[in-house]
């Protein structure tokens, strides 16, 4: 054996030592929110105002502040919109389509940080507003895993797969995107729609369909 093939056996080795311990994913749900950039942040908190931690989420170094906003579109507005951290690159608002239709919006269903050619959006903050451009989408349902959780589950990143969503009206969704990075933990994201539309139980696990 070469010196690059046992490289290669001992790492395979190693990512599957780290494996899940089930072919059970944990179903994460997620409530209409708000990803902020330090201009918006100064535009709607006061410049130099940072986010307070009230808790850690399930994507390492993620957290939900507790701070809020007010966002408002044409028809209708949702106060106590949890703003999370850290603040990004990209201001983007998340909500589902039940969302959308009070506010009077129409965003189109995406990956995060895919905002080209989207909903704008008003968003109020104790010390100012502002009229975001580009930034309101109904998140794509997606699977975060690692490396060695990708190699567990024999998918790649990008890959779509179906998700079997249990509860008292179970369903199959299709069309779940993989997204794979070294810094993600193992969790299904969808939003209170989806979650609602099978009546899951918010300690809930769903299998990929093969």
């Amino acid at each position: 054996m070469t010196d690059k093939q046992e490289f290669t056996v001992k790492k395979i080795l190693s990512m599957l030592e780290d494996q899940p311990t089930g072919t059970g994913i944990p179903l994460g749900v997620s409530n209409r929110h708000i990803h902020l950039t330090e201009e918006s942040m100064e535009i709607l908190f006061g410049k130099g105002y940072e986010l307070t931690k009230a808790k850690d989420l399930g994507q390492p170094g993620q957290f939900a502040a507790k701070e809020t906003v007010c966002i408002a579109g044409k028809k209708g507005s949702f106060s106590s919109v949890r703003v999370l951290g850290p603040v990004r690159k990209q201001n983007q608002v998340e909500i589902s389509r039940t969302d959308a239709f009070l506010l009077g919006v129409n965003p189109p269903v995406r990956l995060s940080g895919d905002l080209s050619g989207t909903a704008d959006i008003c968003v109020i903050g104790p010390k100012g507003m502002m009229v975001m451009k580009e930034s309101v989408i109904v998140a794509k349902p997606h699977i975060h895993m690692s490396s060695a959780d990708a190699l567990f589950y024999h998918v790649n990143d990008g890959d779509t797969v179906s998700v079997e969503i249990p509860g008292e009206r179970s369903y199959t969704m299709y069309g779940v995107v993989i997204r794979v990075t070294e810094q993600s933990a193992l969790e299904f994201h969808i939003d209170t729609d989806e979650a609602n539309a099978a009546g899951a139980p918010s300690d809930a696990t769903v299998q990929i369909i093969k």
